[in-house]
């Protein structure tokens, strides 16, 4: 179906999720984007020769992951729930010490076929490994933003060579469906350096910038007090403490001038009493990523405070080195199973708003509000088909609470999974 030639595509629900369900409607789609979409009675007039008929199905924009570790998806259930935060990360560091460029390589590339799967068409991935682009970005028709990861602990880590390296890499790197941005580790992995630096830079360049932001009680207690094992461990590693003690990882980011529309922060498991509203006032992103933030037995998410202060929310995947087998099982990468166990959690929302943690919100997060994440006229046709006998009235509480049956998922007007009969 992909080309030049219109098409159409017919479904008892479509969910725009910019507008109201809509019964038997169709969407109409000119190289690659949406040219019209309504009820089929309105367009059958205007419809193109072409016209795909999806019967008993709903068809929703394809889901956004707004934080994802593509490189560590072979990790799938290698490293049991850990006693501390400090244990996990000692596991990781111990297994990736074992890994060569194959191992990462193969690592993403079944993750990205889990994504896909799973319906999801777009993923801010967290890229530990950029020798990996641009060839995987070539070998999945997933659209990727790729973080380069900054980290610099030890003194002899020049945070400007590190962040010069970086833009480099992402300057020399080809323009397409996929793109990167920077991504420094952590306030724990960084400095205020690198931190200015990296702002600085994506700034002028226009980037999203990501971040795991207040992820672990150990990570809050060393900025809050400068105090607590890892704070410990840190010093013992020759990292420099003077930014510790003084206070929250969100205040400390907002004291660096780090939190804007265009910053991602990942976790924020912790918040100090006014947090919620600096993220707010700044138009910052926090992205919650459900199955991992069970794994590691993190305090409840702050999804009420961050909710009611108007701060942009989203939904990730993490990686599945931070995930447990289940039945014996090793867990895969997968969308809506986040937003099923967050709902399960967090049962207040309406189903369209649950909907959009992993559709417009991460859109907007990623400067494509009106590209991706909406069914609506001009936006990329990134579309997911579900087997359903929903109605317009129920459509989206299914999507939501139930193991959908994908059909088939499109991006850019192809079919990348195998389209419905």
């Amino acid at each position: 179906m992909a080309g030049t030639k219109p098409f159409a595509l017919r479904a008892r629900v479509i969910l725009p999720l910019s507008q109201p369900a809509i019964e038997d409607g169709a969407v109409f789609v000119l190289k690659g984007r949406i040219a019209a979409i309504g009820r089929w009675r309105d367009l059958r007039r205007k419809a193109p020769a072409r016209v795909h008929d999806l019967g008993e199905a709903v068809l929703l924009p394809g889901l956004i992951n707004a934080h994802c570790h593509l490189d560590y998806t072979d990790m799938a259930g290698a490293i049991p729930p850990p006693r501390s935060f400090l244990d996990w990360i000692e596991a990781i560091i111990a297994i990736k010490a074992a890994w060569d460029y194959s191992d990462y390589a193969q690592s993403w590339l079944n993750g990205a076929k889990q994504l896909l799967r799973s319906g999801c068409t777009t993923v801010a991935d967290i890229e530990a490994v950029p020798e990996l682009l641009p060839e995987v970005w070539t070998a999945t028709p997933l659209r990727v933003v790729s973080f380069l990861e900054l980290i610099s602990v030890r003194r002899r880590q020049r945070p400007g060579a590190l962040v010069r390296q970086a833009a480099r890499k992402i300057h020399e790197l080809p323009v397409g469906r996929s793109r990167a941005a920077l991504s420094p580790h952590a306030l724990y992995t960084t400095n205020p350096e690198l931190l200015k630096l990296a702002r600085r830079a994506s700034h002028r360049a226009r980037w999203p910038l990501s971040m795991h932001v207040a992820e672990s009680a150990l990570e809050f207690e060393m900025f809050r007090r400068g105090s607590g094992a890892m704070f410990d461990w840190l010093r013992k590693n020759g990292r420099d403490m003077a930014d510790c003690g003084l206070r929250s990882p969100v205040q400390q980011l907002a004291a660096l001038k780090i939190l804007d529309p265009r910053f991602l922060a990942v976790h924020v498991n912790h918040l100090a009493p006014g947090d919620a509203d600096l993220l707010a006032r700044a138009c910052a992103t926090v992205v919650h990523c459900p199955r991992s933030h069970a794994y590691f037995r993190h305090a409840p998410f702050p999804f009420a405070e961050l909710h009611a202060a108007g701060v942009n929310l989203c939904l990730g995947t993490d990686s599945l080195a931070s995930m447990a087998k289940e039945n014996r099982r090793k867990p895969e990468l997968d969308l809506f199973a986040e937003l099923r166990a967050f709902a399960a959690q967090h049962p207040g929302l309406a189903p369209e708003e649950f909907l959009d943690l992993v559709t417009r919100n991460p859109a907007a997060a990623l400067g494509e509000r009106g590209r991706l994440g909406e069914l609506t006229r001009r936006a990329h046709a990134d579309l997911l088909v579900l087997h359903s006998e929903a109605t317009p009235d129920t459509a989206a509480a299914a999507v939501v609470h139930t193991t959908p049956s994908i059909a088939g998922v499109m991006i850019g007007g192809e079919w990348v999974t195998e389209p419905p009969p």
